[in-house]
């Protein structure tokens, strides 16, 4: 552990996406540092009262996993995160820097694993497998809204030494399924979304902004995509004097968390959008800088925008489906539909549900991380840490968990590949040939199989 505590901690970031590395690279922040503020949250040098007191931060070093939603210098740029760029790795490479890093004496104190569950689990059995002298304190949890695959996410989890919640209404939740299946919950711990800031609305005299989140697989059909870019597109029509704007994540060819088949990009091809309708990029919380209304189907960009206190809106009109994760938000007072919208409804929030979904608009977001910072300290002040002990072993999931290790292939005894220029061009190429079989020829291929 760290000397005193003047000395840093030294804190790895372990992702596999872009809106990953974002939600790990600012926990890794605010888990570690009584400073835990980002930028314009309004936390001073002390941090907010009665935060916990651990450690001095260092810059998290930062990892992003290859593969398939391996983000691009853009992506990961956009998030706006950190100044410094993640380093692509495998996962076995990724634990032989975490075994190198102790033997030249810079071992990791704590490592955020900003990852899909299986991934968790395997890089767990891969931390265990080490032999470390001082193992890192492990954290993990999700990057939004969990609507799906609660319990599996969950369990694939369940090892970490802390699993943020992100809001009270998780943290019950998460604690019921540990405690349901006989594995001990203490690793659960509230805390609220790390990227929630900025200003708090306030309307401007000639701005009226409506700015639609996409998701990249939510809705999941061509059809249904293309009906919610009609109705945005017949919404600016009908309000000329209101800009609309399609705020997407990602370009034709990247890709994020989610696989996204039908990009709106494409869709909006066939549709001659008025002067007042745009399709815009960048960071989310610069876009909601402008924002009048917020309108989605369940982004967790809603939770950022009811932060502000900017009036938002969840969609129903591809029904209310936990394949959409807008059941997450019954009983929010947000669901409603473009029939409502085009006529001028605004919905207005639920307090009581906003304080249990962490959002803390009403000011206590300052202190939301406090019980995380404190458990960190604790653990990092213990002479030495537990063993890793999951839920899922080769005793309670025999049939389950050799296929999860299996596919990760997290052999630190491999000799590492050396990275050639000719090397990295190759694999650009070659992801770039997956993607355009993802994007395009595979949804040929289905459409001509439906014939």
């Amino acid at each position: 552990m760290p000397a005193s505590s003047s000395e840093a901690v030294r804190i790895a970031v372990l992702a596999d996406s872009d809106t990953r590395w974002k939600w790990g690279a600012l926990t890794a922040r605010r888990i570690t540092a009584a400073d835990a503020g980002t930028p314009g949250s309004g936390d001073g040098p002390q941090g907010p009262a009665g935060s916990a007191d651990p450690v001095r931060p260092a810059e998290p070093a930062g990892f992003v996993l290859r593969g398939r939603a391996t983000p691009t210098a853009r992506q990961l740029a956009e998030t706006g995160a950190s100044t410094a760029a993640p380093r692509e790795v495998t996962g076995a490479e990724f634990l032989r820097e975490v075994r190198d890093a102790e033997m030249r004496g810079e071992r990791y104190d704590v490592i955020v694993l900003a990852l899909v569950g299986g991934t968790v689990r395997a890089v767990l059995q891969g931390l265990a497998d080490l032999g470390l002298d001082r193992r890192p304190v492990v954290v993990t949890g999700y990057v939004g809204v969990v609507y799906e695959k609660l319990a599996d996410g969950l369990l694939l989890r369940h090892g970490a030494d802390v699993v943020l919640a992100n809001s009270r209404h998780d943290a019950d939740r998460f604690r019921a399924v540990y405690e349901g299946v006989g594995a001990g919950a203490g690793s659960v711990v509230e805390a609220a979304l790390p990227f929630l800031g900025g200003a708090p609305y306030r309307p401007e005299e000639g701005r009226d902004t409506l700015v639609f989140a996409a998701q990249p697989s939510v809705p999941v059909t061509r059809a249904e995509r293309a009906y919610v870019l009609e109705r945005l597109v017949r919404h600016a029509r009908l309000h000329p004097g209101r800009e609309v704007l399609l705020k997407l994540r990602s370009k034709p060819g990247e890709h994020t968390t989610h696989l996204e088949e039908h990009p709106y990009q494409r869709l909006v091809r066939d549709l001659d959008p008025p002067a007042n309708f745009r399709l815009v990029y960048g960071h989310m919380g610069e876009v909601l800088d402008r924002t009048d209304l917020l309108v989605t189907v369940s982004s967790t960009a809603a939770l950022e925008a009811l932060h502000r206190r900017i009036p938002t809106a969840i969609l129903t009109d591809c029904g209310v489906r936990e394949v959409n994760g807008n059941h997450h938000f019954i009983g929010s007072g947000l669901l409603t539909s473009f029939d409502r919208l085009d006529r001028g409804e605004t919905p207005e929030p639920d307090e009581e549900w906003l304080s249990r979904q962490g959002v803390a608009s009403d000011g206590g977001y300052d202190s939301a991380f406090d019980a995380a910072r404190a458990r960190v300290a604790e653990l990092l002040a213990l002479p030495e840490l537990p063993p890793i002990s999951p839920y899922y072993t080769a005793e309670t999931a025999p049939g389950y968990l050799p296929g999860i290790l299996a596919r990760h292939r997290l052999d630190v005894t491999a000799p590492p590949v050396r990275d050639s220029g000719l090397r990295r061009i190759v694999r650009e190429a070659a992801r770039g040939a997956y993607r355009h079989g993802v994007q395009r020829v595979a949804p040929v291929v289905r459409r001509l199989g439906e014939l």
